[in-house]
């Protein structure tokens, strides 16, 4: 019983990391769930591997974060460079819209509700509605980064023994 827990804790701490990435897998949350697993195969193994209740809240607290963090990051970066509420909702909305597609639709989505509501309702120009765009590109990167590290951290844990 115990391996089979690890194998699986194994596989969804990849699927966690697969899924920092790919559009619809809810990465750092699967990860914990894989954290979770690890948690009950050590104690099912009698192993007292430092993984205790404490460790498992602290990083359900860490991927609650994380996943809120990369809905946001994409609107700040937006208006970090120039953009008005406008392009930072078009963001956030052109992301949540590019979920349907690959990882490229999210991207495109972002870029292109970010342009489009600075153009259509900023009204701003097309040369400042690309900035705002450009920021919302780099929100979406650094909210993947982001997820990445907490996924790719969660993963060592699981096979750390």
């Amino acid at each position: 019983m115990s391996i089979l827990l690890y194998i699986i804790a194994i596989i969804l701490g990849i699927v966690g990391i697969v899924g920092s990435v790919v559009p619809g897998l809810p990465g750092p949350p699967i990860s914990w769930i894989g954290l979770v697993v690890a948690f009950f195969r050590y104690r099912v193994a009698g192993d007292d591997s430092g993984f205790t209740l404490t460790f498992l809240l602290v990083w359900l607290a860490i991927t609650i974060i994380v996943t809120v963090i990369d809905y946001v990051i994409p609107a700040k970066f937006t208006q970090m460079s120039g953009g008005s509420k406008a392009g930072s909702w078009g963001a956030m909305l052109g992301l949540l819209a590019g979920i349907l597609f690959t990882a490229v639709g999210m991207i495109a989505g972002c870029f292109l509700g970010a342009l489009l509501g600075e153009l259509l309702f900023g009204k701003k120009e097309l040369g400042s509605s690309c900035r705002s765009a450009l920021g919302a590109f780099a929100g979406v990167m650094a909210g993947t980064g982001i997820k990445l590290i907490a996924s790719i951290t969660m993963f060592i844990y699981i096979i750390r023994l």
